[in-house]
């Protein structure tokens, strides 16, 4: 039998990198507080076992200590956890499949010619607040009024997705690593992350947060692709203001653009009825603009409704109403569509992009399997079909 010398801390620090409970590896791995003593040594299948329920790559238990994983993009973050300074496996993966996906959009985008992006990097966190938002609301085409009439916050949020995809920005909602749905992500981790391109710009958003999270979300990233700035965020609605000496520049800068972007305070003032109750007033322009009723607290602070302490204690409230909400969803989970979820999932733009450099013979089939996620050519041809694109694949294929 053999068996693999692999350091203590080593165990230890795979553990603590999944965030995974003790108890429940013990349960699963009985002689782990020995190997953890260095008293018994795990054998190579038991080794290989605990490295994947630690979703730890098999070569790292041969080092001589633990290494220093550091997350590939800059990390705007700014919630006090120890998971910043420890980035789960799950964001790291996310981020590199992710960092695979846009590389391969990119050489793609140059194989066929297409021009860079002019609105990648076009302002600076000197720059207004306002008429940045009112610049990335009309090249993205977010219609407001659209919005307001949408049925419901999914809607609304498929409708922004959409436009920023007409606009050439590739933005992929997923809750889940890849394809593997028993890799759920942790909207307490992070909400998204930007990856700034000039020919493949790329958003990520966390599908496990909220609707209307998913949405603010998407118009901070979208603030961070004019800054021409990658990083991940937890973007918090709470700081949605533009920037004020000593703070997160960036962070509250993007934060004050995506506010502006998606509820203008402006037409706010017009909208907001100071005189109402608060916990109604607040729903109904939620409603209205679509947004989280924190982003909504944070406006009627922004329009003089709220004083500073009324406005903390309302928020402090609606968050923890909000969690207890979100957890219960997740609860119930839900399923969906396969084909509609890919190309939720990888970006419409991006699925039709590798779909048709298959077809045409520049990509190779086990190519497109392992963007996609897909595993044989009836899915790939089915998730065309789902996108519009049965006729041009069938006549790729002729």
């Amino acid at each position: 039998m053999t068996r693999v010398a692999v350091k203590p801390e080593l165990l230890d620090w795979a553990r603590e990198r999944a965030g995974v409970d003790l108890r429940a590896l013990a349960d699963r791995f009985p002689k782990l507080d020995e190997w953890r003593q260095g008293e018994l040594q795990p054998t190579l299948k038991q080794l290989e076992a605990f490295a994947k329920a630690t979703r730890t790559p098999f070569g790292f238990f041969f080092l001589p200590e633990p290494p220093v994983e550091k997350i590939p993009i800059p990390d705007f973050r700014t919630v006090g956890s120890e998971r910043l300074q420890h980035p789960s496996p799950d964001l790291l993966d996310t981020i590199y499949l992710c960092q695979q996906r846009q590389d391969w959009f990119r050489q793609n985008a140059l194989v066929l010619g297409e021009s860079p992006l002019d609105f990648i990097g076009s302002v600076t966190v000197q720059s207004d607040v306002v008429a940045t938002a009112a610049r990335i609301r009309q090249a993205v085409g977010f219609d407001l009024d659209a919005r307001a009439e949408a049925s419901t916050f999914l809607d609304a949020l498929h409708m922004m997705i959409d436009a920023a995809d007409q606009t050439g920005i590739l933005v992929m909602v997923s809750g889940i690593v890849g394809h593997n749905s028993h890799r759920p992500l942790d909207s307490a981790e992070f909400r998204g992350f930007a990856l700034s391109d000039d020919r493949a710009p790329l958003i990520f958003i966390n599908g496990t947060d909220t609707k209307s999270g998913q949405m603010f979300t998407l118009a901070h990233e979208l603030a961070h692709l004019w800054l021409g700035e990658s990083g991940v965020s937890d973007v918090t609605p709470a700081f949605a203001l533009p920037p004020r000496a000593g703070g997160a520049s960036i962070e509250r800068w993007c934060n004050g653009v995506a506010a502006e972007m998606l509820v203008p305070l402006e037409g706010f003032r017009q909208s907001y009825r100071r005189r109402a109750d608060l916990r109604p007033e607040m729903e109904r322009l939620s409603k209205q603009y679509k947004v989280s009723t924190l982003v909504i607290l944070r406006r009627m602070l922004d329009a003089g409704g709220l004083t500073r302490a009324d406005f903390q204690a309302a928020f402090d409230a609606e968050l923890a109403r909000l969690k207890a909400a979100l957890a219960r969803q997740k609860e119930a989970g839900s399923g969906g569509n396969y084909y509609a979820t890919t190309a939720v999932r990888v970006s419409e733009r991006f699925a039709k992009a590798v779909l048709s450099s298959t077809w045409e013979g520049r990509s190779t089939f086990t190519e497109a399997f392992r963007l996609l996620g897909c595993r044989n050519v009836k899915t790939l041809e089915s998730l065309g079909d789902s996108l519009g694109m049965a006729a041009y694949l069938r006549g790729g294929a002729v």
